[in-house]
């Protein structure tokens, strides 16, 4: 079975329902590595839900819709790649909250079977109670062997350039060896996070880290080094993906800070390797 770019452009979904509860937001900032100093008072009220209100990390707008790139849409799921994240906030997440979530496949980009395909996947989520706009979220998928099913030639949204001047801040952020294990208990059981003897035989000396657990990483260092831990501040959180990390690595965010825009990259710098690029957050003007 091949992708068929009519049927992958009549791809919806209306009005789906999934629900969240505090627990849920707890585990995430945990799987980024939140609360790991349990007595820090900047972070415990993100992963303690007692006390002052709960925070929410921005970046778990990325978990919160299911089958976000399903794997039956004909192709070989086992050669697609995840390789952008786009997230648009328009009010802070609420530590639970009941959604509503259209979602569909924007684009659908065919350059060539050497070259693979691209995939534009779009979900806007609402609350349920009022149906008031939350979030929207954008995926880019590289289908690499699924090139030359007839869709028009494309290269996707334009990245964001980080500016060519030595980074304004820096974060190091530690990840611990299991910390896979828990990530994937967000939503992504994908064994190549979980399996060391599948890791073995795809070229992977250990499990990897997800790449949206990296890109929550980053999110908590801007949170950490620029927002004073207020999870208000940001709106829009949108990064590349170039290489895996693997659990145990230190990621080291690069920021630069130009107005309400701050640029960003992750690197692992003990085997020089950037692992996310093209990173921008927006804050709330």
């Amino acid at each position: 079975m091949a992708l068929d770019y009519d049927d992958l452009m009549a791809t919806s979904v209306v009005d789906l329902p999934f629900s969240y509860g505090d627990t849920e937001s707890m585990l995430y900032a945990i799987s980024i590595g939140l609360g790991r100093n349990a007595v820090d008072a900047n972070e415990l009220p993100y992963v303690f839900e007692q006390g002052e209100p709960m925070r929410t990390v921005p970046s778990m707008a990325s978990v919160l819709v299911p089958d976000m790139s399903p794997p039956d849409l004909g192709w070989d799921f086992s050669q697609v790649l995840h390789i952008e994240q786009r997230v648009q906030l328009y009010r802070p997440l609420p530590a639970a909250a009941d959604l509503l979530i259209n979602k569909k496949i924007a684009a659908a980009y065919d350059n060539g079977p050497k070259r693979g395909a691209l995939v534009l996947f779009e979900a806007e989520a609402r609350l349920a109670k009022d149906d008031t706009a939350l979030f929207t979220i954008g995926n880019t998928i590289m289908a690499r062997a699924d090139g030359g099913f007839g869709g028009p030639r494309g290269v996707g949204p334009p990245p964001h350039r980080p500016p060519r001047r030595e980074p304004d801040l820096s974060c190091d952020l530690e990840t611990r060896n299991d910390q896979a294990l828990l990530y994937r208990l967000n939503g992504d059981r994908n064994p190549l996070h979980a399996d060391p003897a599948l890791a073995s035989r795809v070229g992977y000396p250990v499990p990897i880290l997800h790449g949206l657990c990296t890109y929550g990483i980053a999110c908590h260092a801007i949170l950490k080094t620029i927002c004073a831990y207020d999870y208000t501040l940001i709106s829009g959180f949108d990064a590349r993906f170039t290489a895996p990390v693997l659990p145990g690595d230190t990621i080291t965010t690069d920021m630069w800070q130009d107005g309400n825009i701050i640029s960003f990259q992750c690197s692992v710098k003990e085997r020089d390797l950037v692992v996310l690029k093209s990173g921008k957050c927006t804050l709330v003007s």
